[in-house]
């Protein structure tokens, strides 16, 4: 597993287990890195997405909410919502990470956490949100 891969991971986990429990995704990931044994660049990218996520939570919510129109956010599984959330938070605020790499990690890691057509679903969604965010790109 790449090194990014593993820092979304780790911030996945943190943003599941806040929308979850209702506590602080900041303080979620604190415990998970506490308990992992993740190399430090591994830890600062998580730190990062999870960051961007807390800092413009409202916009990615707004984003994620009128690109999946049918589906609102408290209807959607807790996994997918929060595979969809960090990874719009990656599209839109972390230019720096190409549009298609952002996309294929969003949907590989709600195929390994979420339901059979978890990767679809994210993929459809986050299309559209790349589109709109980054045309150029996508």
């Amino acid at each position: 597993m790449s090194r990014r891969r593993e820092g979304r991971e780790l911030a996945f986990r943190a943003t599941y287990q806040a929308d979850v429990t209702g506590e602080q995704p900041d303080r979620c990931l604190t415990e998970i890195l506490e308990a992992s044994s993740a190399r430090e660049d591994v830890c600062e990218f998580a730190r990062s997405l999870v960051e961007t996520l807390v800092v413009h939570g409202a916009d990615i919510d707004e984003a994620v909410s009128k690109t999946a129109r049918n589906w609102p956010l408290h209807r959607m599984a807790a996994t997918d919502r929060s595979v969809l959330r960090l990874a719009a938070a990656e599209i839109l605020y972390h230019t720096e990470t190409p549009v298609r790499v952002a996309l294929d990690e969003a949907i590989e890691i709600a195929k390994k956490y979420g339901m059979e057509s978890s990767g679809a679903f994210v993929n459809g969604i986050l299309d559209r949100i790349a589109y709109g965010a980054r045309p150029s790109a996508t």
